[in-house]
Formats: structure tokens, C-alpha cells, sequence
């Protein structure tokens, strides 16, 4: 694990909840004292949950986004429980009901033959233990969800927007079109290519880069798989399969409310992506897996289309806030990480659900840039720990054959024969890893934070 280590339990580990199911009643929002005019740069999945969080608390909050229709690319994502248990109180499950399925467990295989050598069990221990169900869904319906949320809780959502240049002082944003928007709060969720991030920065600013890997992501229709008596057991228990070997690793997983097949691949990849040539993507993406499971090759067959994206990791930063304390950035502009402990967007949930927090807790207006330097030492702590832990869990999976392997995957033996164990090299069973990832409270812990600060 190189010289990352988990941190001790400065969390909220909800073990004390003895209902089978959670609940996914909403939950009341702080109402902000300081009623704020706000603008987001950026209507993607960040973007959108602060717009939700920060609507509910009160405040008045536009989005601009560049884009002429909303429509996210990719396919599948995963929902963790530190995520879900935020959206689910914002009221967001009637929005995802048809679209989620809940894996009923994490399944490692060996690449070879796809023995399973690691197992966590998500139903219901992952309910009972953190108060809010594991999810997995196309990202496209999360984005529709978050987006039919926000509009009805009066977010105004302004597409074909270019932002062409920020005014950090006043605080505005300035349009293609020649239209200048001011506001009281300007939030960049524009993204990994983030623009504002250099406004904020200036010299300091530290781009993500690339981590040297690439991941296929590519879909096929469920009635392909179970017509194939090699493949149509992965049907029969909605479960998150992850076959992982030397320097590469496929995770697969139903989506779409059970009528999708989702396939994360995740290879070595050192070249420029301006050099990816896409007529061959499909025969290259097969090319990665050869010789592996039978039946993973057997499922490759079946994928017709496919893209390829580079995996960047950004680092943390030295501040998310302007000096002016009215332009902040959040989500992947200021934390962009690799996939492997699938929290990418559960951060920028976290990110949204902790702003709308503090700001209620805002008394007079001269109070808001020391809540957002608060905001934004508990945010870069939390999420620089994520991108750690996110590339160490890459190098656990990708062990070549040898002395690494075995011991690995001796370690994750118990939790396959049902056994008893204090620790695991699996991250999603290990017990410290999971309350610290699936416990974390992020409102507590800003709040937490912000009556630190008064006391002093």
C-alpha cells in the first residue's frame, strides 16, 4: 500500500442502525439564515447535487452549462452508501427507482479462470451498518434524476452557456454571448479541465495527469447474456463480478433496473489519447483480456461498441477558495480521481451536501469566507485521502502471479469461506476501510469543524 495509510476512525460509523432495510424517508434540510443568489458553473453530476443542496437549503440558485442539451456520456456508476444516504434524505430515490439495481454482493475473481478469491456482502449488511443501500446505475439516468430534482426544487438550469471569463472579485461570470451574471456565491463544477481552477491557483495550479492507465467502458443487452448458458449465471444474483490480474482488472454490474450489462475495463495505457484510433477500439479492448476467464472472453464477444478513456488523478490542492471568498470550485476541478474505489462522484456529492451545510450555519455575510475556508480544509483532507486510497486499491488489484498475489488473496480467504476477520486487503471488507469510506458523515464533519472554529 506504498506509504498510504487509512485514517483512524475520525468518523461517523452509523452501527448502531438494527432496521433491515434504511430508511430513504427525506430528511429535513438546515434552512440557511443567510439567504444567498448563487451561481454554478457546470449542470454535471457535481454541479447539479450542490444546486439540490443548496435550493433546499433556501438559497437561490442558478446553473450554467456550456453544453446545448444535457446528456452525459459513459454508462455505468457506482452509488456508495456515504453517497446514497445524502441523496435518498434529498429526496432523490422516486427519481432513481426504476433505473438503480442493488447488488447483493462484490464478488473478486481470478483473471484466469475466475475462481472467487475476495466476497462482501452488500445485503443487507451495507444498509444495516451505514443506514443507506449500495447502488448501481447508468449515469445517464443519474444525471436525468439530479436533474428533474433540482428544477423541481426551483433551480433555474441555463444550457448553451460558455463561461468565457470569471470575475473572482465581484463575484460574475461572463458569457460567450457577451452576458455578464453576478451573483452573492460563485461555485466552479466545470470539471477535471477546469478553467476556474487557474483563476483560483494562478501559478500554483496543479492539473490532474495521467496515471499511465486507460478503461473500455462498453454496455450489452441482458437478453445477449442470458441466451448464452456459459454467461447467464451473472443474471441470477445482481452482483458487482471484478476479475482482476497483472496491470489490469474488468468490473461488471447490471444497470438500467436489471436490463443492462455494465463492463468497466481497465488496462495500461501510456500513449496520447490523440493518438487512439477508433476503428480498431474493439479489437484493441479484446487484445487487453486474452487468454483470461473463458467466459469474461465469452462476454467481450458480445460487446459491439465501446469507448476508451484515459484515467487521470489530480493531487490535493493547496485551496479550493478564492481569496475574494466569494469563488470556490468543487468536484472533480478540485479533486479528480482514478475509479478504484468507485468515490469519484460520491465526492462531489459529499462536496455539495457539506457547502449547503455550512453556509446554514452563516449568521451574517461576514462570516461566509471563513465558512468556506473551513468548507474547504475539511473538503481537501477528505478528498485528498480518497485519491490516495483510490491508486493504492488500483495497485492491489493489479498484482502480477507471484509472492504479492498470493498473499493478497490468501488474506481475502475468510471472507470467502464465511469466516471470521479482523482486516482484509479487499477495501470494501476490510472493517476500518468501510466505516471510514461508508460511515463518513459529511455535514457532521464540516459542522463539526465550523464549531471549532467559533470556539476559538
Amino acid at each position: 500500500m506504498d506509504d498510504f495509510e487509512y485514517p483512524t476512525r475520525s468518523f461517523r460509523f452509523l452501527n448502531d442502525v438494527n432496521k433491515e432495510g434504511a430508511s430513504q424517508s427525506t430528511t429535513s434540510p438546515i434552512r440557511a439564515s443567510v439567504k444567498l443568489n448563487i451561481i454554478i458553473a457546470g449542470a454535471g453530476l457535481g454541479g447539479l447535487a450542490t444546486a439540490i443542496a443548496l435550493a433546499r437549503s433556501g438559497h437561490s440558485v442558478r446553473v450554467f452549462e456550456q453544453a446545448p442539451a444535457l446528456a452525459e456520456v459513459g454508462a455505468g456508476i457506482q452509488i456508495p452508501s456515504n453517497s446514497t444516504r445524502i441523496l435518498l434524505g434529498w429526496g432523490l430515490g422516486p427519481y432513481l427507482a426504476n433505473h438503480v439495481v442493488e447488488p447483493e454482493s462484490i464478488n473478486f475473481r481470478r483473471w484466469q479462470d475466475g475462481t472467487v478469491i475476495g466476497h462482501t456482502k452488500l445485503i443487507p449488511d451495507f444498509r444495516r451498518s451505514f443506514d443507506a443501500p449500495y447502488l448501481v446505475v447508468h449515469r445517464a439516468h443519474f444525471h436525468e434524476a439530479l436533474h428533474h430534482l433540482a428544477l423541481k426544487l426551483g433551480v433555474e438550469v441555463i444550457l448553451d452557456s460558455t463561461i468565457k471569463r470569471y470575475d473572482a472579485e465581484e463575484p460574475a461570470i461572463d458569457l460567450a454571448n457577451g452576458d455578464r451574471h453576478r451573483a452573492d456565491l460563485v461555485i466552479a463544477a466545470d470539471g477535471i479541465k477546469s478553467s476556474a481552477r487557474r483563476v483560483i491557483l494562478g501559478d500554483s495550479d496543479i492539473a490532474p495527469s495521467m496515471t499511465g492507465y486507460a478503461a473500455y467502458r462498453a454496455t450489452v443487452d441482458v437478453k445477449r447474456i442470458a441466451e448464452n448458458p456459459e454467461l447467464a449465471w451473472l443474471l441470477k444474483k445482481p452482483s458487482l463480478n471484478i476479475w482482476i490480474g497483472d496491470q489490469r482488472h474488468v468490473m461488471s454490474y447490471l444497470i438500467a433496473g436489471g436490463q443492462s450489462f455494465n463492463m468497466v475495463l481497465s488496462h495500461p495505457e501510456k500513449s496520447d489519447p490523440a493518438t487512439w484510433k477508433t476503428d480498431s477500439v474493439l479489437a484493441d479492448m479484446k487484445a487487453q483480456f486474452y487468454g483470461w476467464d473463458t467466459r469474461l472472453v465469452e462476454m467481450l464477444d458480445l460487446v459491439e461498441t465501446t469507448l476508451r478513456w484515459p484515467l487521470m488523478s489530480g493531487q490535493p490542492l493547496p485551496r479550493w477558495v478564492h481569496g475574494s471568498g466569494r469563488f470556490l470550485m468543487l468536484g472533480d476541478a478540485a479533486h479528480a480521481m482514478v475509479p478504484y474505489m468507485s468515490q469519484g462522484a460520491a465526492m462531489a456529492v459529499e462536496d455539495g451536501a457539506a457547502l449547503a451545510a455550512i453556509l446554514s450555519k452563516v449568521e451574517c455575510r461576514e462570516e461566509i469566507h471563513s465558512a468556506l475556508k473551513t468548507f474547504e480544509k475539511v473538503r481537501i483532507l477528505r478528498s485528498g485521502q480518497m485519491q490516495k486510497a483510490s491508486l493504492a486499491n488500483g495497485k492491489l488489484w493489479h498484482y502480477a502471479d507471484g509472492p504479492d498475489q498470493e498473499a493478497r488473496d490468501a488474506a481475502m480467504q475468510p471472507e470467502v469461506s464465511g469466516k471470521q476477520f479482523l482486516e482484509s486487503p479487499n477495501q470494501w471488507s476490510d472493517p476500518l476501510t468501510q466505516a471510514w469510506c461508508y460511515g463518513y458523515d459529511a455535514e457532521a464533519e464540516v459542522l463539526k469543524a465550523w464549531c471549532e472554529t467559533k470556539a476559538l
